[in-house]
């Protein structure tokens, strides 16, 4: 079964990374959720069986925590 990986970028809200990095270890999908510093205040890899899934689970799971303010889904290419 094809598997499409991706990076997802967080914005959260002031004070919330890291409560946001700890609710991401219960989001099926969901791996590698590190804070970060600079625009973006947490990362994570993530995996879905192809890209409406990604977006459809993953990405709106995360989307739905509390603190997540914005996110930038970058889908990993084989080149």
């Amino acid at each position: 079964m094809p598997v499409i990986a991706a990076y997802i970028l967080i914005q959260t809200r002031v004070g919330s990374a890291a409560a946001v990095t700890a609710a991401l270890q219960d989001v099926p999908g969901v791996s590698e959720p590190a804070c970060l510093t600079g625009p973006y205040d947490v990362i994570v890899r993530a995996q879905a069986s192809d890209i409406h899934q990604l977006a459809k689970s993953v990405a709106a799971q995360i989307q739905s925590l509390v603190g997540v303010e914005r996110t930038v889904t970058c889908p990993v290419i084989h080149l």
